[in-house]
């Protein structure tokens, strides 16, 4: 299982492309495709023997789903969402895992009115979970969130502590999401590295000085984080040719 955020799928199809053929995993949960649902390079994927499930809009946000098998249970939006028309969300559920993908909001900065619609999109998500799951059945939330959750999240956190996707608020929203009942995997391999999965493109070298934040995650109840074998960052494709400024996050499962 893994998650991307494409920054442009047709920009950055040659890059998925290629880590599919060599990485192989069940399912791919991508962010800001930034293509309308006619323009999806659904045959692509399917070539590859992916079923692809997406929602677009033209330039911006966007999610999908890559999948060996064909998903269950769709849905491409909270039944309270402040705006619908944002393709931001996207729900299913693979051999009797529930999934849930997210693009959460940027949300510019602290005093841009953003700021507080994202807040209020983490409130909404959590009232989803509670109306719709139960921690103790396995379910999958990837993503990229815009935040970073922790100090060893980001390349300087003293220096950006207060800033937007570091705000204490922001930080506080998603903790009370996991604690409906959700493991941090990334984390629960690595608890103390300092690891990053978005480099700012307006930061000079900012992959070579890792200058980073740990904005995407995969987070998992704990009937399923228990049969985690491995969760890592690849950060491989952040160095080829016309790269998102995300990277590949990737859990590996024993699930017999």
């Amino acid at each position: 299982m893994a998650t991307f955020n494409a920054n442009s799928i047709r920009a950055r199809l040659p890059i998925i492309l290629s880590w599919l053929r060599e990485e192989k995993p069940h399912l791919l949960s991508i962010q800001e495709t930034k293509v309308q649902d006619q323009a999806f390079p659904v045959q692509e994927f399917e070539a590859l023997g992916y079923y692809a499930v997406h929602k677009g809009q033209k330039s911006y946000n966007g999610v999908a789903i890559l999948s060996t098998s064909p998903l269950e249970s769709i849905s491409y939006q909270m039944e309270d969402a402040e705006k619908p028309d944002e393709a931001r969300f996207l729900q299913g559920s693979f051999h009797g895992i529930s999934l849930v993908n997210t693009y959460l909001p940027q949300g510019k900065s602290v005093d841009h009115i953003d700021f507080h619609y994202k807040l209020r999109w983490f409130e909404r998500l959590l009232v989803h979970f509670e109306c719709h799951f139960d921690p103790e059945e396995p379910l999958l939330w990837m993503g990229d969130l815009n935040v970073a959750l922790d100090e060893q999240d980001v390349y300087d956190p003293k220096r950006l502590d207060g800033h937007v996707c570091f705000h204490p608020q922001e930080r506080e929203a998603l903790r009370r999401i996991m604690q409906w009942g959700l493991v941090d995997l990334f984390r629960m391999h690595h608890p103390n590295e300092r690891a990053f999965s978005f480099w700012d493109y307006r930061i000079p070298k900012a992959q070579e000085r890792d200058l980073g934040w740990r904005l995407d995650y995969i987070f998992a109840t704990p009937p399923l984080a228990k049969n985690l074998i491995s969760c890592r960052i690849d950060k491989t494709p952040r160095t080829q040719h016309r790269p998102s400024d995300h990277t590949f996050v990737v859990a590996e499962f024993n699930l017999g």
